[in-house]
């Protein structure tokens, strides 16, 4: 019951940040703010405190490192087999684009901070980083080709290296391996901020979504769901079981891997060619189904 309130709570604030969107409260500006703290500020934080006092090297495995990469490439291409069949390829590039890009950072690691142990949270920010690694190049790549877009990858692979969450990761591991004492102020300070980035990643969330589409596909958003939802956390389990990884990874593997379509598929396909709203409608829709995928899932591997 604790698991099944912590994601209905979730489902609470994505709802309230959608009323207060729709109410004028959260505008734009405001709601640009506050993404800009939760992250810059409190995203990085909850990544610092979960690993810079764990072995974090010793997570990062070939399996693990491989697993990440089979699962992504393997769900991007059980979708393509999928959508290729879809006349517009605006709408089928993002159909295959938001069947395995994941809201890893926003939803993913916040919420296994807020469910699991420090292990568990730890490997989880590596599977962060690696999947950054993984998917915005993939991504980038499969919307300018299917669409004819030009992308600047250079740019966006800049960009990547100056993510913040990713400074944060590679700082939390440097601090842990050389066996560094963090203050107990900074730590409790910094422990307490990482505690925002939950909630305040779900109203931006929920106040970024737009989902005044004129059509609805409801099979094109339908095998979006299915794919997000289902296959990819079934092939994550086919994956990491065969791999024969410790529980702490297997656990954080599977629910990163199986977190709801990330918001910034959205950006990416109005910058790259994409049918907006059908990615903007997606995302809603997966978000809203992860709460029954995602609580089958913890019962599944806690």
């Amino acid at each position: 019951m604790e698991v099944l309130a912590r994601l209905l709570a979730l489902l609470v604030l994505l709802l309230v940040g959608t009323g207060l969107r729709a109410s004028g409260v959260l505008d734009a500006a405001r709601t640009a703010r506050l993404n800009a703290v939760a992250y810059y500020v409190a995203l990085p934080a909850l990544i610092f405190v979960a690993t810079y006092d764990q072995s974090v090297l010793a997570v990062v495995t070939p399996a693990l490192l491989a697993g990440v990469v089979l699962v992504l490439l393997g769900t991007a291409g059980v979708a393509w087999l999928v959508n290729r069949g879809r006349a517009s390829p605006a709408r089928r590039s993002v159909a295959v684009v938001q069947s395995y890009h994941s809201n890893l950072g926003y939803l993913g690691v916040p919420l296994i901070a807020a469910t699991f142990d420090a292990e568990v949270t730890a490997v989880a920010s590596v599977i962060l980083g690696i999947g950054a690694l993984v998917q915005v190049p993939l991504t980038v790549t499969l919307l300018s080709v299917v669409n004819g877009a030009e992308a600047n990858v250079r740019g966006e692979l800049t960009d990547l290296a100056r993510n913040p969450v990713l400074i944060a990761l590679v700082a939390g591991i440097a601090v842990g391996t050389a066996n560094l004492a963090v203050p107990a102020p900074a730590a409790t300070g910094l422990d307490w901020l990482g505690s925002l980035a939950l909630p305040l990643a779900l109203l931006c969330v929920g106040a970024s979504l737009d989902v005044d589409a004129p059509e609805i596909d409801l099979g094109a958003t339908g095998s979006v769901v299915v794919m997000k939802t289902v296959v990819m956390p079934a092939i994550a389990v086919a994956v990491f079981a065969g791999f024969g990884v410790d529980a702490a990874t297997f656990t954080a593997a599977v629910l990163m891997l199986g977190m709801p379509t990330a918001v910034s598929t959205y950006v990416f396909a109005t910058e790259l060619g994409g049918d907006a709203e059908f990615a903007s409608l997606n995302v809603f829709v997966t978000t809203l189904a992860s709460v029954a995928s995602l609580f089958v899932l913890i019962e599944l591997v806690g």
